[in-house]
């Protein structure tokens, strides 16, 4: 599999859960995954998200101010033992 997506890592799996659900709510794509070994900290769990709904997804985190953000991650491929990482700039 070779897919590229973003992930919102957090500390806390209720984040997750909560950030996951007000990006379904605004109508966005988005689900629940392991969170990359390559992010190395955090509660295991991020939410993913499609890259060209970044803005979107951005303006639901600031509206809903979640806490315990690790970050914002651009994932390329996914599956493969090259997986790549790189940080999302907040827009």
């Amino acid at each position: 599999m070779n897919s590229s997506f973003g992930i919102a890592s957090f500390r806390s799996r209720t984040q997750v859960l909560r950030m996951e659900d007000a990006l379904r709510r605004a109508g966005l794509s988005a689900s629940v995954i392991s969170t990359p070994r390559e992010v190395a900290i955090g509660c295991g769990l991020s939410v993913r998200f499609e890259l060209a709904e970044t803005p979107q997804v951005m303006s639901v985190y600031r509206r809903v101010n979640p806490s315990a953000l690790i970050g914002f991650y651009r994932v390329d491929n996914y599956g493969t033992r090259q997986i790549q990482l790189s940080p999302l700039r907040m827009q």
